[in-house]
């Protein structure tokens, strides 16, 4: 070889280095400068400082219970609750690093070994982003652009802002973050719903093969969804359990046992129609939308100037008890599920108007009428701008459609049928209401508003209004021995009674008749007429302190409406909500104190901050002995009256408690203080149950008053309402952390009223010389 061959060969190689080390200075430097074009926002806007030191998410409310369970929560896209790194489970937090950045430890945001394979390997031996990239783009970024040109600048912007979490953020708070932030599909945004929703349970409580399924959905949870693609979901469950084998977090015999079991979801679906106290969580939505109008919040520059249900993480402290509030939710559904039963066997096919009884065609059709142009329908096709022959000719097409049914699965089959039959079908289901509160301190523990809130969203505690029937005669009796100073052993003739016109303000006269129609003629205590639920001796009460007087007790009781003082008011003719009624029992049990029921004992803000507290509202409206001797009245329902079926077991042979009255015979010893309550033609069924720490109230009836049982044998409020209560109060004693009082109502230590009826009958008879003239008197 020449020697200017030789240094013809020695220049090109001298030229090829000098190149090679040029284009690789000019690529560093190009990366490099992408680095600054990035950092200076020419690339797109960088998140502020202040925005990287107080990362916005949205935030879902949380709503707890009394017992510190979590109820529901209040959100709009993002069901999103944080949870601390220190409430992460060690396995979680392993088969995370294992999985998805084995050198999390080491780096500063930024795996240069992983970006060098991955560009080395175009991306064939695994990927280069970090966990502290993954959260860059979760928060800042977004979703990857299909524009490769795009894609290098969002990448490019990972790496920058993932540098500056690395410098303001420990790792523990970044993982923390990242797992927080992450949306698991099936509105499981966040580590916390998503093991909830899928397996039930706290993330601290997640076992290693749980915790490995919810990492393997970190990479795709569309993809990996185990309620769409079980076996897939296995697979990379398996794939995370192999990782953290190879990285020696657990042994091989461990991977290997846990890679052979199943994936065991226990599904527990989170939306504002499932749950428990679905109907009370509708009422708080409304509660905290008018607390949020009243507080302003005090905003920093550039955030909202009110507070948002949806999206600011509010802590919404409630009284309502998780326990007692499934106890009551249980007893519902057994109950109503029975009772809708015979309901149902009553209407033959010579029943033409059903489920409406009694009523002529047109008034059906003025019925059906309100209820389409009430519709969701209706409404939504109005909106879009149809006409009315247009909406009215769709309520005649038959559709597929998913509807209420209490012998289905999940109560709810599929079926077809048009829109119009749909509303009669509805209109066919018995509805009901239950609301249990603690007297002492008006806290509310159960609120049950219907019987599946899914299909009936018509909350009847708070928004529905009935009549109360005979559960308005306590009202009455507390007038009467509040102002004459009358006894529980007191008598009255059980006769015909009127008042005559332009008495109290009656225009006619009023004459009404007992229950059945028939008077005994015999003498009543106070005690056994409303036991017995006499209307001829309430008729008589009440013209003795006169309407007027009725209407200020019940009206400082909380049944503050509009109540005529009228003497027809005695027998229950005016309409109240549950949420009333038991609030306005609530004064008997706690010694003639009203307390105002509460829901929410605290509101505070996602750090904490204490934004509301509640002070109880309260009034004396009775005396002790009063209140007393009331307690005393109702206890007598429960001993000889028509709520007896609660200690005995005489009828449980007979057809109506066979088939209707769930869990009798329920046997209750304790001290129980009630009123049964029914409408006319049975159209609405009550029952009001004290002990002396929970007062309960209960509602049963028809959407329309027209829907009813055809008899008082099913259709009366001991056969419709008590066995809701029986059956509650039986799950609570079945509970005893729940401490619900099974002893005697406190007793006033210098009691006026006389009350021992036996006593005072001893004391009658020394004052005759035969006993002839008691025997009309029915003690």
């Amino acid at each position: 070889m020449t020697k200017a061959v030789k240094k013809k060969e020695n220049k090109g190689f001298f030229k090829f280095i000098k190149w090679f080390w040029l284009l690789f200075a000019m690529g560093i430097l190009s990366v490099l400068m992408l680095f600054l074009l990035a950092s200076w926002g020419v690339l797109g806007p960088l998140p502020t400082y202040e925005s990287l030191e107080n990362p916005q998410t949205n935030l879902a409310s949380q709503i707890i219970s009394s017992d510190g369970e979590l109820l529901g929560k209040f959100y709009l896209d993002d069901n999103r609750t944080d949870v601390s790194y220190e409430d992460l489970p060690e396995n979680l937090v392993n088969a995370l690093i294992a999985s998805e950045d084995v050198r999390f430890y080491d780096h500063s945001g930024i795996d240069a070994r992983g970006t060098l394979r991955a560009l080395f390997f175009l991306g064939k031996r695994g990927g280069a982003s970090t966990i502290t990239q993954q959260l860059a783009r979760q928060i800042y970024v977004g979703p990857r652009s299909r524009s490769k040109f795009e894609t290098i600048k969002q990448k490019t912007k990972e790496w920058v802002i993932a540098t500056q979490l690395e410098r303001r953020y420990t790792k523990e708070e970044i993982i923390k973050m990242y797992l927080n932030i992450y949306d698991f599909g099936n509105n499981a945004d966040g580590i916390r719903s998503a093991s909830r929703i899928y397996f039930g349970k706290e993330p601290k409580n997640l076992k290693i093969e749980e915790s490995a399924m919810l990492v393997g959905m970190l990479q795709n949870s569309s993809l990996y969804n185990p309620l769409r693609r079980e076996e897939l979901t296995w697979k990379k469950r398996n794939t995370v359990l192999g990782q953290l084998a190879k990285y020696g977090y657990i042994s091989e015999a461990e991977k290997d046992s846990l890679q052979a079991l199943e994936i065991n979801l226990n599904y527990n679906p989170e939306s504002h129609r499932d749950g428990i106290a679905t109907y009370f969580r509708m009422y708080l939505q409304g509660f905290m939308n008018d607390w949020i109008k009243k507080n302003p919040k005090p905003a920093l520059e550039g955030e909202r100037d009110k507070w948002n249900l949806y999206l600011d993480g509010l802590r919404i402290y409630t009284t309502v008890d998780s326990r007692m509030q499934q106890n009551a939710e249980d007893a519902t559904a057994e109950h109503m599920e029975r009772l809708q039963s015979v309901f149902f066997s009553q209407i033959t096919p010579q029943d033409k108007t059903a489920p409406f009884i009694d009523l002529e065609p047109e008034e059906i059709d003025g019925i059906m009428e309100r209820a389409i142009k009430t519709s969701d329908r209706w409404r939504k096709m109005k909106a879009a701008g149809k006409s009315e022959e247009e909406i009215r000719e769709s309520f005649t097409k038959k559709t597929e459609m998913s509807v209420f049914d209490w012998k289905s699965d999940a109560h709810e089959k599929d079926t077809i049928m048009t829109p119009l039959d749909s509303i009669r079908y509805y209109k066919s289901f018995l509805r009901t209401a239950m609301m249990s509160m603690e007297p002492q301190t008006g806290h509310v523990k159960a609120w049950v508003g219907g019987v599946d809130y899914r299909h009936f969203q018509y909350d009847n505690v708070y928004q529905g209004a009935r009549q109360v029937g005979s559960t308005f005669k306590p009202f009455v009796y507390a007038a009467a021995i509040d102002q004459l100073r009358l006894s529980p052993c007191d008598t009255l003739p059980d006769t015909q009674y009127c008042i005559e016109a332009n008495k109290h303000g009656n225009p006619e006269p009023w004459c009404p008749k007992n229950t059945d129609g028939t008077y005994s003629g015999k003498s009543y205590t106070l005690k056994n007429a409303l036991a017995n639920s006499k209307n001829s001796v309430t008729a008589q009460l009440i013209d003795m302190v006169g309407p007027k007087s009725v209407v200020n007790i019940v009206n400082n009781l909380g049944l503050d409406r509009d109540i005529p003082a009228v003497p027809s008011i005695a027998l229950g003719t005016h309409d109240f909500n549950v949420y009333e009624v038991v609030g306005a029992y609530g004064a008997f049990a706690n010694q003639g104190v009203y307390v105002k029921p509460v829901m929410v004992t605290r509101i505070e803000d996602k750090n904490g901050t204490v934004l509301y507290e509640y002070i109880p509202e309260t009034k004396d409206v009775l005396s002790k002995d009063v209140a007393y001797a009331m307690v005393n009245l109702m206890e007598g329902v429960t001993e000889s009256g028509s709520g007896m079926r609660l200690r005995h077991s005489s009828m449980k042979n007979s057809k109506v408690y066979k088939e209707v009255v769930t869990g009798y015979p329920y046997e209750f010893k304790n001290p129980i203080a009630g009123k049964t309550g029914t409408t006319q033609n049975q159209s609405d069924g009550w029952f009001m149950g004290m002990v002396p720490n929970l007062v309960t109230g209960v509602w049963v009836g028809g959407e329309e008053r027209s829907i009813h049982f055809k008899t008082t044998t099913y259709g009366q409020g001991a056969a419709m309402a008590l066995p809701i209560w029986g059956l509650y109060m039986k799950k609570n004693y079945e509970n005893e952390e729940l401490g619900i009082s099974d002893g005697e109502f406190p007793k006033p230590d210098d009691l006026s009223i006389q009350i021992d009826c036996d006593k005072i009958k001893e004391e009658a008879a020394k004052k005759v010389d035969t006993d002839d003239d008691l025997d009309d008197l029915d003690f």
